[in-house]
């Protein structure tokens, strides 16, 4: 876990943002199915995006996924992190996350990632989940300067740039 709140504490957190077709909530263990399906048919698309040294979500386990759930909702409800699911409008389906997670690189108070399940129509899925979140997090969240790595800038560039020392 992360050791210190990302928002101030007199911010409201936005519960919700509506899209076309499609919403973001918190995400929660009560979303372990439809998460664990959205992941494991995504597996290809999801390796390395959120950390080009990872394998996850490679050999994921229905446990290991709940385990993550749990981090990431008791993260949200703490502050220090904030999780959410993309779901189809009538909940029936996951459809990807988004995370927002402190940033580990100076110059920048935090950095989003997200990703859409793998289908036919991902491509363009994404790139319309990447303009809401965007606009979102510029308009609704208390940050200065968002990073979004390896959509912005390649992995190499963003491990290039002067870590955040955390005293």
């Amino acid at each position: 876990m992360y050791g210190r709140t990302l928002v101030p504490q007199d911010f409201v957190v936005p519960e919700r943002l509506d899209g076309e077709g499609y919403h973001l909530r918190m995400l929660s263990i009560g979303d372990l199915e439809k998460d664990f399906e959205a992941v494991t048919e995504s597996t290809d698309r999801l390796t390395g995006l959120l950390d080009p040294d990872s394998g996850w979500p490679r050999g994921l386990t229905r446990e290991e996924d709940l385990i993550d759930l749990a981090w990431h909702q008791r993260e949200f409800t703490i502050r220090h992190s904030f999780a959410y699911t993309v779901m189809a409008a009538d909940e029936s389906r996951c459809l990807g996350c988004m995370y927002i997670f402190p940033s580990d690189r100076k110059g920048f108070d935090a950095m989003v990632f997200y990703w859409v399940r793998s289908g036919p129509e991902a491509e363009v899925r994404d790139a319309e989940l990447g303009i809401c979140i965007r606009n979102w997090i510029a308009k609704a969240w208390p940050f200065d300067k968002v990073a979004y790595p390896s959509r912005d800038m390649s992995w190499t560039q963003w491990r290039s740039l002067p870590q955040r020392r955390w005293d």
